[in-house]
C-alpha cells in the first residue's frame, strides 16, 4: 500500500496488542493475559489527523533467553524497526522500570528510528502522571502516560507521533484479492505466505500452534494487489482448550469469512484427512472461493500414476468441493507456488461474477432441453419457469419453479453443473435458490420481465 509504518515495541505483556487495536480501530490483534501470545509481524491500518499509516504489532522482546520462539520472535520486532518510519515503545506503568525494560531502551537508542515512549495500564490521570515520572530514566525523552484499553492520553501520544510521519499523496484505488491461508497445524502454511513474501514475514517452526494471530501481508504480482492473510493451524474442536489456541482459531474463521479466495493447505503425506474434510466444509459453508493447495509434495515418492491416484483419492474425500482448483507445490523448494496466484485471479473473478438473466435462461433452456426435470410418484413433472442471479461473492442463483420438491437432489446438480461447465464458475461455490410459485403467476405476466424456459 505505500503506507509509513509504525512498529509497536516492548516486552511482554505491557499491553502492545491491545495499543495496536485502539489505534487500528478494531479488536483485530488476540489479547490474552500470557506471555508470547504475539510472535509474528501483524499489520493493520490506522490514521490520525491528515495522517494514514500501518501499525505493526510486534512479539514480547526479551534478550536474554533463547528458548523457544524467543530467537524468532526478537528476529521480527527487528523486522518490524527496520522498515518503519517511528516506533513506540510499549512499558507497563503499574510494574515500573524493569530491567528488561532498560535493556531494550539501550538498543532502541542505538537504532536511526524515532522512538515515543507509552507508559500504558495509567488509568489514573493523577496517578499516571506519577507513574510515567518513573521512566524518564530510560533515556528516550518524554514518557506519555496512556491507557490503551480506556484510549486516555493516546490522542496525545499520536499528536506528537504523526510528526514523525511522512504525508502520503494521491494512494490509487486498488482491486486488493484477500487470500486467507488455512489448514491443520504443520501443513506449511507460515512457509507458503513465507515462498509468497520472498521473506521470513512468519515464523515457521515444527511446533503446534507456532502461528497465533491472522497476519495479514500485502504483495504485489503484475499489478495486482493481493491481501494473504495466513491463520493459526486449525485442530479438532475436543482437543482446543479455551485460551490462545482458542482466540486463534476463532480468527481463523473470521479470516474464511472476510475472504475472496481460501487456500486449502494440506499436507501431501497425510492426504485429505476428516478435519481438512470439515474445513472444506465450513469453506462451502461461508460461501469462499477455494483452491486445494497440497504441499510438500517434494516429499512424496512418484511414478508416473501417483498424481493421477493422488487426485482421485481427494475427490473421494473432497467431493463437496470438486469445483475448486488443485495445485501440487512445495512452500520450501518454491516448486509452483507462484502459479497458486493465476488460480487465485480466476477463482476471484468467477467468486464476484454476475450474469445476466436472458443468459442464466439461455442455459437453463438448454440444460432442460436434454435433460428434463423428473416426474413426481403421481406423474405431475417439475418445471422451472426462469431463473435470475440475486448476487455475487458466491454467485447465487434463483430458480421460479412450480414445486421445488419435485426437483430431486440429482437433477439439483445437474443443473448446478451446466451453470458451472456453460458460465465457467471454476473456483467459486454457486447457490441455487429453487423457488415454488404457482403456475397461474408464472403465466400471468408478473415475472419481473424474465425470460422464460420453454
Amino acid at each position: 500500500m505505500g503506507l509509513p509504518i509504525v512498529a509497536i515495541i516492548g516486552r511482554p505483556n505491557v499491553g502492545k496488542s491491545t495499543l495496536v487495536n485502539r489505534l487500528a480501530g478494531e479488536q483485530t490483534a488476540i489479547v490474552h493475559d500470557e506471555p508470547g501470545v504475539t510472535r509474528d509481524r501483524t499489520y493493520m491500518p490506522s490514521f490520525w489527523n491528515d495522517r494514514d499509516f500501518l501499525v505493526v504489532d510486534t512479539g514480547g522482546l526479551v534478550f536474554n533467553d533463547d528458548t523457544e520462539f524467543l530467537p524468532l520472535i526478537r528476529q521480527q520486532a527487528m523486522t518490524a524497526l527496520s522498515e518503519a518510519s517511528a516506533a513506540i515503545f510499549v512499558v507497563d506503568g503499574q510494574t515500573g522500570t524493569t530491567p528488561a525494560d532498560e535493556e531494550i531502551a539501550g538498543w532502541l537508542r542505538q537504532q536511526r528510528v524515532p522512538v515515543l515512549l507509552a507508559v500504558n495500564k495509567c488509568e489514573s490521570s493523577e496517578q499516571g502522571l506519577m507513574q510515567a515520572a518513573d521512566f524518564w530514566q530510560l533515556g528516550l525523552g518524554e514518557p506519555y502516560a496512556i491507557s490503551a484499553i480506556h484510549g486516555s492520553g493516546t490522542g496525545e501520544l499520536l499528536d506528537k507521533l504523526v510528526q514523525h510521519i511522512p504525508a502520503v499523496e494521491d494512494i490509487p484505488e486498488t482491486n486488493v484479492i484477500k487470500v486467507a491461508i488455512i489448514g491443520r497445524p504443520n501443513v506449511g502454511k507460515s512457509s507458503l505466505l513465507n515462498a509468497f513474501a520472498g521473506e521470513e514475514r512468519a515464523i515457521v517452526s515444527p511446533i503446534s500452534g507456532t502461528t497465533r494471530d491472522a497476519i495479514d501481508t500485502e504483495i504485489e504480482r503484475n499489478g495486482q494487489i493481493y491481501r494473504l492473510i495466513d491463520t493459526a493451524g486449525i485442530r479438532k474442536k475436543k482437543q482446543i482448550e479455551y485460551g490462545t489456541e482458542f482466540f486463534s482459531i476463532n480468527r481463523a474463521f473470521k479470516a474464511i469469512r472476510r475472504a475472496d479466495v481460501v487456500l486449502l493447505v494440506l499436507d501431501a503425506q497425510d492426504g485429505a484427512t476428516e478435519q481438512d474434510q470439515k474445513l472444506a466444509g465450513r469453506i462451502l459453508e461461508e460461501g469462499r472461493a477455494c483452491i486445494i493447495v497440497v504441499n510438500k509434495w517434494d516429499a512424496v515418492e512418484k511414478d508416473s500414476y501417483t498424481i493421477y491416484d493422488y487426485e482421485k483419492a481427494l475427490q473421494e474425500r473432497l467431493h463437496f468441493t470438486e469445483w475448486a482448483d488443485t495445485i501440487f507445490v512445495s512452500a520450501t523448494t518454491g516448486q509452483r507456488v507462484e502459479k497458486i496466484l493465476e488460480l487465485v485471479n480466476q477463482a476471484a473473478e468467477a467468486h464476484k461474477r454476475r450474469v445476466s438473466t436472458s443468459v442464466i435462461n439461455e442455459v437453463l433452456t438448454d440444460a432442460v432441453s436434454w435433460h428434463s426435470p423428473p416426474a413426481s410418484r403421481g406423474g405431475r413433472q417439475g418445471k422451472i419457469y426462469y431463473g435470475t442471479q440475486v448476487s455475487a461473492q458466491p454467485p447465487t442463483i434463483a430458480l421460479f419453479v412450480n414445486e421445488a420438491k419435485r426437483f430431486n437432489e440429482n437433477y439439483r446438480r445437474y443443473i448446478e453443473r451446466q451453470f458451472r461447465e456453460q458460465l465457467g464458475f471454476k473456483g467459486t461455490p454457486i447457490r441455487l435458490l429453487w423457488r415454488s410459485k404457482k403456475v397461474r403467476d408464472a403465466e400471468s405476466g408478473n415475472v419481473n420481465r424474465a425470460v422464460r424456459v420453454k
